[in-house]
Order: C-alpha cells, then structure tokens, then sequence
C-alpha cells in the first residue's frame, strides 16, 4: 500500500494493524466463550466484512488525499462504523474494537461532527462493556470515556499545533520570496553599477584617449606628419583594446540561452516550452528549414525579439495559443511569431534604411511606437536595423497578430 505521504501511510497501516488485531482478538473470545450460539454466523460475517472494509476504506482515503486543510471523505468511516455498531450490538466483546474508530472519527470529521460521534462511539463501548455476562466492573465503566477524552484533547492540541506551523510555514515561504526578490532587485543594481564602473573605466577612457589623440594628430598634421601619424597609430592601439573589452562586454551579457555552445533553434524551443509552463499560454515551436550558423549577435537579437513579442502576447493580445517559427530561406532567417489574440490596427513604420556594415558605435534608436503600444516594437526594428533586418507586423482587430524578423545571411560571415 503506497501513499503520498509517508508518516499518513505509516499511521493508517498503524490504525489498520491495531484494528484487525483487536477485532481477531474479540472475534477469538466470542468463539470461546459462545461456542454453539446460533449468532456466530453473523458475528463472523461481520468480523469478515470489517476486516475488508476497514484496509480498504483507509486505502482508498489515502489514494487521493485531500487538499491541505481538508478532511478526508467520510464513506469510508460511515461503513466501518455502522458495522462495529451491529457486531457490538450482537456481540459486546467487539467493542474494545473502537479505539482505532476514534481516532479515525477525529482525522475524517471536522471537530464539531466528531466530538458527538466520539461521544456516541464511548457511550455504546460502556454499554457493552455492561452487558457482558459476570460481576459489573467499575473500571471497565469509567476506563472508556478516560481514554476517549484523553484521545480528543491530544488530537485537538496536535490539530491547533499543525494549524499554527502551517500559518508560520506559509508567512515563511512568503517572506523567503519576498527576500528573494530583494535580492535579486539589489543584484541588478550592484551589477548595473558594476557594469557602469567597468565602462567608466575601460571603454569611456579609452574613446576619451582616442579623441585626444586624433585631436593632436589634427593640429599637427600639416606641420609635424610624422608626430601626427604616431599619434593615429596610438589612437589605432587604444581602439584595438577598447575592441576587445567591448567584446568580453557583449560575450558576458548574451542571453544566457545561447551559452554552453547552444543553437538558436534550442534556445527557441526551450523559451516556448518555459512559456508555456509558467504562463500557461501555450506556445509552440517549429524549425523550418536547414539550421544554418548565425552571428552571435543575430542569434541574441531574435532571441530577444521573441522574449518581447511573447511578453506582449501575454500581457496584451488575450490568446489561447501562440507560435514561434524559425525559417531558413537561403538568404534570410526568418523568425515569426504569432497569436490568435484581438490583435490591433498597425500603424506604418517608417522604412528602414539597413546598412550592410553598421558603425560599431551605433545604437539602437527606440522612439514610442506611433501606434501607441509602447517601445516594443520600436525597439526591435532598431535591434534588426543594426543587422541590416526588417521587421513587419501583420495584425487585424480580432484576426490575431503575427511579427516577422528577418536577418540576411550573409555566407562569409561564421
């Protein structure tokens, strides 16, 4: 028998085991002291059928437990105990069988239903205990509603207890996001400032070295070539190191998708299944086409542009679903994504004006969407443009929307 919860498991094959064990002990006294009564058919049958449905009620209780703060379903408990009241009346020799009842009767009902029937289950044990043949007992009287309330006043600290851990568990994992999350907001920011220190200190500098310099070599061009020179060769240097900083800078801040030597294709797919998980928009994604080896920074900008199209999707277009497809197309790569949301009424781009070798010093320009949908779309065509990419946008009012990023490829670039 296999539960979710390993100390519930080992509790109910406890309370099973002390239930068959007091039922086979009762059913042995009954034989031997009423040999040849014509209820023992009965008594046998009930002890039979107590026998079934008690492991199996427990089983089946614990093969779906309930939702935290829930209790179990009671048929389980309902069947046992209405056959333990039938054998205990028949035979008052089972009703010691009603201790693991009472226990269970706490577990399976709220407090206010179990208490009565706890009560109930006590008043019948004593009348049992009663009704067996010889001199009255005082103990067995007074033992049984002792033992009973002992059990429900344990049972219910235990409860208030369990009640208040889950309280203070939950305001823990509450305050460890929350910690989390601060966290990682001072993270950004110490990294940011590392990042501007880093700039400061290599990039600003060294454009600040250059400007000097091309500047002496200016004035001292017509007079002093030789001088001048030197000096463009030195500003040729600092560019040079100034270059493979800028390097080192782009390779630590690519999406870390694409680390590890992973393919735009897998980083991809990975983003619409992680999409689809923790958004719960379905997202699917389809290659067509041979993959062919992009730049590095045609890679980051498409995975980028996907990031941003799906988090417009989810935040705006209200779709069911949505698609991500990688095209090959021989001389372009072609990255569409699409969604079947409310979609809007784009309003004309300007036309881009790609440049086949982009100035290294150029950035992007990211001016409001005139469509007013924010700086999404601006942003991405000015990712692209530095690529020599388009980007189109196909939408209609209740027709959904598509985006289309395209980067040429170019051959001879690895």
């Amino acid at each position: 028998m296999a539960f979710p919860d390993p100390d519930a498991g080992r509790l109910a094959v406890l309370l099973d085991s002390a239930f068959l064990l007091l039922l086979a002990t009762s059913l042995s006294r009954y034989l031997t002291h009423h040999s040849g009564n014509p209820r023992i058919p009965w008594v046998l049958g009930l002890s039979i059928a107590l026998a079934v449905v008690q492991p199996l009620g427990s089983w089946l209780a614990h093969r779906r437990p309930p939702a935290p703060g829930q209790r179990r379903r009671p048929w389980p408990l309902v069947a046992v105990t209405v056959l333990w009241v039938v054998l205990v009346l028949i035979a008052p020799s089972f009703s010691w069988c009603a201790v693991p009842l009472v226990y269970t009767a706490l577990r399976t009902l709220p407090t206010p239903a179990a208490i009565p029937l706890v009560a109930a289950l006590t008043l019948l044990v004593v009348v049992g205990e009663v009704r067996l043949p010889g001199p009255l007992d005082a103990n067995l009287v007074l033992l049984p509603p002792a033992v009973a309330a002992l059990a429900t006043g344990v049972f219910l600290y235990m409860e208030r207890q369990a009640e208040r851990q889950r309280v203070l568990i939950t305001d823990l994992v509450r305050t460890r996001r929350e910690l989390a999350a601060t966290e990682r907001r001072e993270g950004t920011l110490a990294e940011r400032e590392r990042l501007a220190m880093e700039i400061h200190d290599t990039l600003a500098q060294g454009l600040s070295s250059q400007q000097m310099l091309l500047q002496a070599a200016d004035r001292t061009w017509d007079g002093d070539p030789a001088t001048a020179r030197g000096h463009v060769r030195t500003a040729a240097e600092v560019a040079a190191r100034n270059l493979a900083e800028a390097r080192r800078f782009v390779h630590d801040l690519a999406p870390a998708e694409l680390a590890d030597g992973r393919t735009l294709d897998q980083a991809l797919r990975s983003l619409a299944e992680r999409e689809s998980a923790e958004s719960g928009l379905p997202v699917r994604f389809h290659l067509d086409g041979t993959p062919l080896p992009l730049p590095a920074a045609a890679q980051s900008a498409l995975l980028r542009i996907a990031q941003g199209a799906l988090a417009n999707v989810r935040e705006h277009a209200g779709a069911s679903a949505a698609a991500l497809t990688l095209s090959f197309l021989g001389d372009q790569a072609v990255l569409d994504i699409a969604d079947d949301g409310r979609g809007f009424s784009p309003s004309p781009s300007p036309s881009p004006t790609p440049s086949p070798s982009p100035s290294p010093s150029a950035r992007p320009s990211a001016s409001p969407d005139p469509s007013g949908r924010g700086h999404g779309l601006p942003a991405m065509r000015a990712r692209l443009r530095q690529l020599g990419g388009t980007l189109t946008v196909e939408s209609a009012p209740g027709e959904g929307t598509v985006v289309s990023a395209a980067i040429p490829l170019t051959p001879d670039r690895p």
